[in-house]
């Protein structure tokens, strides 16, 4: 594992490394690569190109995490739904990700999480041998990428005790035992966005939000500052757009078809405070299901649905609809105790998929059919040189980087050095084993990993809700980026997610901001 103060250049992202970054690319500094989006896919990018030693820019309009990378279901998909439909290869690579990020790219930023189905009468029989042989596939990926046993373990059988010990909610009446299988999980999507990005920085790349690219080449970009309004016009030998479902707008060849998927956020209480995934059948389907998923602050998220998004209106905040939240609370009902309703309800939140509309994947692959959008990403090269990653998964999102600057580099970027970024553990990864010998609180670990006890060391301000520290709100500003409260808020922290948390934190955010010395930004009356 790469240890703390190993990387070349710091890793510290803040108010003062982005004006001297700005600053050397006023003053004419050169690129190699550009970056346009500071999600998942874009900051993999960034690290991607600069470990193979290429001199990277990344920009963001927003702050990283703004889109669709913050609203996953935080988990680290092993590839299953893929193999049940014969597409091997896609699951086999979902599979291999996943091992990667659970061994060594982010141990400390990643779980194993138990997802445990309930089998009721009268078709309990039917159920369990569907269900077991799910697992028992994903099992054969798991063993297929080389992920060990004592990371995810193998599915295995419960009996009603069983299943009421690991989910206290669970109904029982008609209960005759379940399925228990393991997937990846994501302490939280942001955090893994944030630390990508800071590991792409430690490679020396340059990460800029709050940039805006207005024009959009094969040779370069004209970028707008949104805190200051000053322009720049960049030369870069590559332009990689990794703007998600805003692709298309800088992109004429890229078509694309968005999804939203929806979550409900309730009290873990509400579900005993279950540390598994309770999964509940989709009434009439045998392989949708909804699931609950624990989360940071005491809050568990119930998701996920998929339906069409209206680009013209969703793209840059979608929402939830009633329909979808009656959705989730009737399908999760089913397998509780004592059902949810509207008032359980603390907040809900939507993102998009940017699906991928016919194009063809990396060279060789059959075209994308509609039924497969969300399962596949493609490199494509516009008319105007720049090129454009999109579709795909946030499991896979180490893959698309590569793929990226691959096709990049195949078009004459002066470097002939393979992807590093499997073997590269991101900033603050330590050996899944030994997490506990951090000097640390296990809260604080699990967020910051070798990290901890440099964020608890901080002179602390005013605590925010649930338990979040003043430290740890002063490294969001000082360390990981944040300019803005709802930085802080809505993506270093997600204490924004719930009004009544967002109330009680925003003084503490206030008072983090003047502890560093800085003042948080206001953009477009507070973004």
């Amino acid at each position: 594992m790469r240890r703390l103060g190993s990387f070349p250049s710091s890793t510290a992202l803040n108010a003062v490394q982005r004006t001297r970054a700005w600053e050397r690319l006023a003053a004419g500094a050169e690129i190699d690569v550009l970056v346009v989006g500071g999600g998942i896919t874009g900051a993999g990018v960034a690290l991607d190109a600069a470990s193979r030693g290429l001199r990277t820019v990344l920009v963001e309009r927003h702050d990283l995490a703004f889109g669709t990378s913050r609203w996953s279901s935080k988990l680290v998909h092993g590839g299953l739904r893929y193999l049940a439909s014969g597409r091997v290869g896609i699951a086999y690579e979902s599979a291999a990700e996943r091992h990667h990020l659970l061994t060594r790219i982010a141990p400390h930023l990643t779980r194993p999480l138990a997802q445990i189905t309930p089998l009721y009468e009268p078709d309990f029989c039917s159920r369990r041998a569907w269900v077991g042989l799910g697992f028992g596939l994903g099992d054969v990926l798991r063993r297929a990428s080389r992920t060990p046993g004592d990371v995810l373990p193998r599915p295995s059988l419960l009996g009603a005790a069983g299943v009421r010990a690991a989910a206290p909610a669970v109904r029982t009446a008609g209960l005759h035992g379940g399925v228990r299988g393991w997937d990846g999980q994501l302490i939280d999507d942001a955090r893994l966005v944030v630390t990508v990005a800071r590991t792409a920085a430690g490679f020396g790349a340059h990460i800029l939000s709050r940039v805006e690219a207005i024009e959009l080449t094969g040779g370069g970009a004209v970028v707008r500052d949104t805190l200051t309004g000053s322009e720049l016009q960049l030369a870069a030998r590559a332009v990689i757009n990794a703007t998600g479902v805003w692709a298309g707008d800088l992109a004429a060849a890229v078509r694309l078809r968005p999804s939203r998927g929806t979550h409900l956020v309730v009290d873990s209480a509400r579900l005993g405070c279950a540390d598994v995934s309770l999964a509940a059948a989709v009434a009439g389907s045998r392989s949708r299901f909804v699931f609950t998923v624990p989360a940071v602050h005491g809050r568990t998220y119930i998701g996920l649905t998929d339906v069409a998004a209206d680009p013209a209106s969703d793209l840059d905040a979608p929402v939830a609809t009633e329909a979808e939240v009656d959705f989730l609370l009737d399908t999760v009902n089913t397998v509780l105790q004592r059902p949810l309703d509207r008032t359980d309800v603390l907040a809900t939140f939507a993102g998009l998929r940017p699906l991928l509309v016919g194009t063809e994947t990396r060279a060789g692959a059959e075209r994308a059919e509609t039924s497969d959008l969300s399962r596949r990403h493609a490199v494509i090269e516009g008319d105007d040189g720049v090129f454009s990653v999109v579709g795909g998964k946030l499991t896979t999102y180490r893959r698309m980087a590569e793929d990226a600057v691959d096709a990049a580099v195949r078009r004459g970027l002066p470097v002939a050095r393979p992807s590093r970024t499997r073997d590269i553990p991101l900033v603050g990864a330590w050996p899944r084993g030994r997490l506990r010998e951090i000097p640390a609180p296990a809260r604080l670990v699990r967020r910051y990993g070798a990290e901890a006890p440099f964020a608890a060391g901080l002179a602390a301000s005013a605590p925010a809700a649930r338990g979040v520290t003043g430290a740890e709100l002063r490294w969001a500003v000082e360390v990981e980026g944040a300019l803005t409260t709802d930085d802080v808020l809505d993506r270093r922290t997600r204490l924004g997610l719930v009004p009544a948390d967002r109330a009680a934190s925003t003084a503490a955010v206030a008072e983090a901001f003047a502890a560093s010395g800085t003042e948080p930004a206001i953009v477009g009356g507070g973004l």
